[in-house]
């Protein structure tokens, strides 16, 4: 599992009977649901490993990635104001790339288990309308790893809609920035393209 690619790749999956991976307070915060979920997923994929193949994997965290995120949002907020002048077909194309893009980077990224801890800090942290709930990724030999998700609620529940690698790092604002030199050149269909190519290499 490459720790350090969880800048741009971050469902309840059952962990084994043994320890659990994920150790987390109570969760009394209802935006700490979708996190914990998503953390159990991760390991969940983990320990699925290269003998689930990257189909495999990528099936074990699909559901997962489509319950905690809130894709249509994320791919909204990523495009920008660019987004309101697309055509709906476009637009379901590329929450459609994005999501694909998203389920193949947790899969490859994710992708070995040897004794990893995600730890949920059971303090949630208001943001305006949001929340920010924060974790830390550990393994045996590896330096921890802080991984912030801000949550926003819709349709009744909390859905993640950013992930800060080291707390600093905005996934959103990297895919903002790449979407941006991409629209430039060739509006939502060379998106389209590029993010289902990026996905597609990914994938392997």
């Amino acid at each position: 599992m490459r720790i350090a690619a969880i800048a741009l790749s971050m469902s309840t999956v059952a962990l084994c009977t043994m320890l659990p991976a994920v150790v987390s307070a109570q969760a009394t915060d209802p935006a700490l649901v979708p996190v914990d979920s998503l953390d159990a997923g991760l390991i969940a994929t983990m320990k699925a490993g290269k003998r689930a193949g990257m189909h495999g994997r990528t099936a074990t965290i699909g559901p997962v990635v489509d319950r905690a995120f809130d894709l249509p949002l994320m791919t909204r907020l990523a495009v920008g104001s660019a987004w309101n002048g697309f055509a709906p077909a476009d637009q379901t194309a590329l929450v459609a790339a994005f999501r694909r893009l998203t389920v193949a980077q947790y899969a490859s990224n994710f992708d070995g288990f040897s004794g990893q801890t995600i730890r949920i800090d059971p303090r949630v942290e208001a943001r305006g309308g949001d929340k920010l709930v924060r974790t830390t990724l550990a393994g045996p030999g590896d330096e921890p790893v802080a991984i912030a998700y801000r949550l926003r609620q819709a349709g009744g529940g909390w859905r993640i809609i950013d992930v800060f690698y080291k707390n600093e790092i905005s996934q959103l604002a990297t895919r903002r920035s790449d979407f941006t030199r991409v629209l430039g050149t060739g509006g939502a269909k060379a998106l389209i393209a590029n993010i289902g190519a990026q996905a597609a290499k990914v994938g392997g």
